[in-house]
């Protein structure tokens, strides 16, 4: 027995590492920051952050967040014009929308307004009413230079194939 007990104490004695049985969860990523306006708010006059906003009372006048996500909320109600990375759509928005990646307008969502986006995704279900711009994914810096690159090549084939 005198044995055991040696060996039991060998065994408990190797995890010398972890002498405190509670060891809290760790998250592996950051939270996502991310601003919530609950369902009984209303703000009039101009929104303006860098980080994700999430919509769920009413808002009247202007959002501008051109580096992050604005989620309106399936309480949510917006008369206001939107400027934002990513704009995705589950209540009412009365108001343009302009976006430099994405807007997405979900089943229960509603738009009202003209829109300006480099993609979209509209679901069966989802009331938009207004026009649609769908822009290239280039900036107007490197569309030039592409431009200017694609005639060059055919006249100098041109040019070849003349002489």
């Amino acid at each position: 027995m005198l044995q055991s007990s040696d060996n039991s104490f060998l065994k408990s004695g190797s995890p010398a590492s972890n002498p405190n049985p509670y060891n809290p969860v760790k998250t592996v990523t950051a939270p996502v920051d991310q601003a919530t306006i609950g369902r009984t708010l209303v703000i009039k006059g101009e929104i303006t952050g860098s980080e994700a906003l999430y919509i769920d009372g009413r808002i009247e006048g202007k959002i501008m967040m051109p580096e992050s996500r604005v989620t309106i909320g399936r309480n949510g109600k917006v008369d206001a014009s939107i400027q934002a990375k990513e704009v995705v759509v589950m209540g009412k928005v009365n108001g343009n929308i302009e976006c430099s990646d994405r807007v997405d307008i979900r089943a229960e969502g509603a738009v009202s307004g003209d829109i300006s986006t480099v993609r979209i995704s509209v679901e069966d279900g989802a009331a938009l009413k207004g026009g649609i711009q769908v822009r290239s994914e280039l900036k107007g810096g490197h569309q030039p230079q592409q431009n200017q690159q694609k005639p060059e090549s055919p006249k100098a084939m041109a040019a070849t194939g003349n002489a």
